[in-house]
């Protein structure tokens, strides 16, 4: 199996060189990650100037490694493009990727980015608070989550969350009742305003999310898709709309 191994923190950070030893151990690792973090850049492409990518073997050791200046829906397309790909992983974040903040997650376009080449893309990504995650202690869960979907032909994009103390692993839907995205106004110390896109706490979160899984311990697996179509509103619209008007 050929894997190529990417996320938005950027190729230095340590989530990436674990996510690159664990995945190691199921086939051929190649690593293409952004120079500088790109944190909720979203799936952003650079189209607005030359990509180049450089070979960054530290911490990762034997393993093909290069930095690129770009996004990771960027280091995805190089990526495969240098060498044949069948599964990507972006990852593991430096914090977590639950609910609507998938919408904006650098480290989930990596994993789209991957599905839209033709491959399978799979995002993880672990709590950040004062201290950075202990990745290994996480380690175990992470190559049970790896064993478990990348065998899996069926499963063509997965976001998987990683609680700080994993006591399992739960199959979960994306909880999307809340957003805990807020614009918080200040001053600088010349008396300018500015503002802070930061993040507020949010109430507990229904059982069976995502959100809920990690804050109940466990391991949160969701599967996605890339059709943003909605069914069921499609569906009603063209019950009641007249024949004449659908196809004009």
């Amino acid at each position: 199996m050929r894997i190529l191994i990417t996320n938005d923190d950027g190729i230095y950070s340590p989530g990436i060189a674990s996510l690159a030893k664990i995945a190691s151990r199921f086939g051929e690792v190649r690593v293409v990650a952004p120079d500088v973090e790109q944190s909720s850049m979203g799936h952003a492409i650079t189209a607005s100037r030359p990509l180049f990518y450089r070979k960054s073997p530290i911490a990762f050791g034997d393993l093909e490694a290069y930095r690129v200046n770009g996004t990771p829906a960027d280091c995805v397309a190089l990526g495969s493009h240098l060498g044949q790909t069948d599964v990507v992983l972006s990852g593991i974040n430096m914090g977590l990727n639950l609910g609507n903040s998938m919408w904006h997650s650098g480290t989930l376009a990596g994993a789209k980015q991957a599905v839209l080449l033709g491959m399978k893309g799979i995002a993880l990504s672990a709590p950040v608070g004062k201290t950075e995650p202990d990745f290994s202690k996480l380690e175990p869960f992470v190559e049970k989550a790896l064993a478990l979907l990348l065998e899996n032909p069926n499963l063509s994009l997965v976001n998987v969350n990683f609680p700080e103390n994993p006591a399992g692993v739960k199959w979960t839907r994306q909880s999307v009742r809340q957003y805990d995205g807020k614009i918080v106004p200040g001053t600088d110390p010349y008396g300018r305003k500015h503002y802070w896109f930061t993040v507020i706490p949010l109430e507990p979160a229904e059982e069976g999310t995502d959100r809920w899984a990690v804050e109940n311990n466990y391991v949160s697996i969701t599967p996605l898709r890339l059709d943003l179509t909605n069914e069921a509103e499609l569906m009603a619209v063209l019950q009641k709309t007249p024949a004449e008007n659908v196809s004009a």
